[in-house]
C-alpha cells in the first residue's frame, strides 16, 4: 500500500508535466525494481458539464458583503444586505456607576453612541465616491443557533424587525471624505461608515433613554448577568441589526468588522468607551440576504456552449464523472492518479465593471451541496476537493481525484448489491458540483479550518456545456497493477 501511495505521488507529478501516454507507462519500470515491477497504463475520458441554478445558499458566515451593483453581463441589479448580532469582547466592563459624570433621569448615562462599519475589498475603486443610502433597523428578536439561514432569508418578511425601535437612514460613500487627509493618509486607517445612535431611545419595556448608549449602560448596571456571554447579550440586550440598501447603485464591498461604541465620562474627566464587536466568530450569527434577478440567471443557465460560475448565490457548474468508463475493464486495477482541469473562457469586453474571478473552487457531490456547508465541513480529499485559480494557465486544476472515483465506484457497487435499481434511484451518484468558495486556515497548522460560499461579486464562463464548442473536458487517469 505504501508503494502504491508513493507511485501515485510520482504519477501526479508526471501528469502535471506531461500528457504523453508512453511517458506515463514507463514510470512503473523506472520506479520499481525488476522483481517487483508495476504495470502502469493510462487513459483519458470525456467529462460532461452543465450550468445549474444556485438559488439560495447557506449564508451563516464570517464575511458579509454589502451594496448594490448592476451586472454588465445581464444588465440586472445584484443586491447584498445582511443581518448581524454583536459579540462581547473579553473582559467587557464599565466604570462603577457612581463615578460616571453624565447623568440621565438620575442614573449614569452615555455621552454618545455610534456604530462603525469597516469596509474593504470594494467591487470597483472607480465608484468609490458613489452616493448610497442604507437603512439600519433594530431586530425585534435574534437569529437562533441551530436554524438554517440561507441567502433568501429576509428578516423583514419574517417579522423580525422592530417597527418602534431604531430605524436610521444613512447616506454614505466607500471613501469617507468626512475624515481629514492627515487621518486618511495614516497607514492604519480603514475605510468605514459611521452611524450615530444619539437619538432618544425607547426600550421594549417602554423605558425611555436619551440615547442607545445609555440603554446599554443601564442594562449593564442593572443586569450584569446579561453581559457574561454573547448569547445572553443577544437575547436580553441587543438582538442585532439589519442593514439594507434603499438607494444608490455602484457600491459593493466586504464588511470586515462592525463595532458598537458607547462613550461616557468618569469623574477624572477621562472619556471612556466600551466596544461590542462583530468579530467573525461562531458565537454570533450573521446572515447575508442576496437579491438577484432569477429570470436573468435562468437565461444564462440555459446557454449550452459553455458553463457559468456566478456569485453571490448565482450559478454553479455541474460535473458528471465517467466513473463506469474509468473502471470498466480495470475493476481489479488500482487507480493511481487522476487529473481534471477546467479552462476559463476570457471575456472580450474590457469593461472595468465586469465581475471578478473566483479564486477557489470546491468540487463536491451534488447531493451534499447543502449539507456540506450546513455542517461546516472542510474538504477531505476523498469526496470534496479544492482547486485554486491559476492566472498563468487560466485554469482550475484538481490534481488527483483517484480517491473520489474509487469512492463513487464502491458506493455504486454496494448500492447495486442491495437494489438493482440503485442508479435509477440515485441519479446524482456520479454528479459533482463546482462551487466558488472562500476559506480560512488555522494559524497554528495552516490547514483549512472553515469553508464558506463566496459572497463577493464574481462571474466566469468555463469550457464545457452540452454543446461545447471547444476541446472536450478530459479526465486523465493512470492505473497500476503489480506483476
Amino acid at each position: 500500500m505504501k508503494k502504491l501511495k508513493y507511485m501515485a505521488g510520482a504519477l501526479i507529478a508526471a501528469m502535471a508535466i506531461s500528457s504523453c501516454d508512453e511517458d506515463t507507462l514507463n514510470i512503473g519500470q523506472s520506479l520499481t525494481d525488476d522483481s517487483d515491477k508495476l504495470n502502469v497504463s493510462s487513459a483519458e475520458y470525456t467529462v460532461t458539464t452543465q450550468t445549474i441554478m444556485a438559488d439560495s445558499v447557506f449564508s451563516l458566515a464570517s464575511n458579509n458583503y454589502f451594496g448594490k451593483v448592476r451586472d454588465p453581463e445581464t444588465g440586472t441589479d445584484v443586491t447584498s444586505e445582511f443581518t448581524t448580532q454583536f459579540n462581547l469582547l473579553e473582559y467587557t466592563n464599565l466604570a462603577q456607576e457612581s463615578k460616571v459624570v453624565s447623568i440621565f433621569d438620575g442614573r449614569a448615562g452615555a455621552d454618545s453612541c455610534e456604530m462603525i462599519l469597516y469596509v474593504a475589498s470594494p467591487f470597483n475603486n472607480t465608484d468609490s465616491l458613489t452616493a448610497m443610502k442604507m437603512r439600519i433597523t433594530e431586530m425585534s428578536k435574534p437569529m437562533e443557533e441551530g436554524q438554517r439561514y440561507y441567502t433568501d432569508f429576509d428578516p423583514a418578511s419574517e417579522g423580525m424587525l422592530r417597527a418602534d425601535g431604531i430605524v436610521k437612514q444613512k447616506m454614505f460613500t466607500y471613501k469617507n471624505l468626512a475624515q481629514i487627509d492627515s487621518v486618511r493618509n495614516n497607514t492604519k486607517y480603514q475605510e468605514h461608515i459611521l452611524v450615530k445612535l444619539n437619538d432618544a431611545y425607547t426600550a421594549v419595556d417602554g423605558t425611555s433613554y436619551n440615547n442607545y448608549g445609555s440603554y446599554i449602560m443601564r442594562q449593564y448596571y442593572d443586569h450584569p448577568e446579561y453581559f457574561r456571554n454573547a448569547y445572553a447579550f443577544t437575547h436580553k440586550v441587543c438582538p442585532g441589526f439589519c442593514f439594507q440598501i434603499t438607494d444608490g447603485l455602484g457600491f459593493h464591498a466586504q464588511i470586515s468588522n462592525i463595532g458598537l461604541r458607547v462613550y461616557y465620562t468618569v469623574n477624572d474627566s477621562t472619556v471612556h468607551r466600551v466596544i461590542f464587536t462583530l468579530a467573525g466568530t461562531h458565537e454570533v450569527l450573521q446572515s447575508t440576504h442576496i437579491i438577484n434577478d432569477r429570470d436573468a440567471l435562468q437565461s444564462l443557465a440555459q446557454e449550452t456552449a459553455y458553463t457559468y460560475l456566478k456569485t453571490p448565490a448565482g450559478l454553479f457548474t455541474e460535473v458528471t464523472l465517467p466513473v463506469d468508463e474509468i473502471k470498466q475493464g480495470h475493476e481489479a486495477d488500482t487507480l493511481l492518479a487522476s487529473k481534471l482541469s477546467f479552462q476559463r473562457l476570457n471575456y472580450q469586453s474590457f469593461d472595468n465593471r465586469l465581475l471578478g474571478i473566483p479564486q477557489s473552487l470546491l468540487l463536491l457531490p451534488k447531493d451534499s451541496l447543502h449539507s456540506f456547508f450546513e455542517k461546516r465541513n472542510v474538504n477531505d480529499n476523498v469526496l470534496s476537493y479544492i482547486a485554486s485559480y491559476s492566472s498563468k494557465y487560466n485554469t482550475y486544476t484538481f490534481n488527483n481525484l483517484s480517491n473520489l472515483v474509487t469512492a463513487l465506484w464502491n458506493a455504486k457497487n454496494r448500492g447495486m448489491a442491495k437494489d438493482a435499481n440503485w442508479t435509477a434511484n440515485h441519479p446524482n451518484w456520479n454528479k459533482m458540483v463546482l462551487v466558488p468558495i472562500s476559506y480560512t486556515t488555522s494559524s497554528s497548522t495552516n490547514e483549512i479550518s472553515n469553508i464558506q460560499h463566496d459572497m463577493s461579486l464574481t462571474s466566469i464562463r468555463l469550457v464545457g456545456g452540452p454543446a461545447n464548442a471547444n476541446a472536450p473536458i478530459r479526465i486523465n487517469v493512470a492505473y497500476g497493477k503489480f506483476r
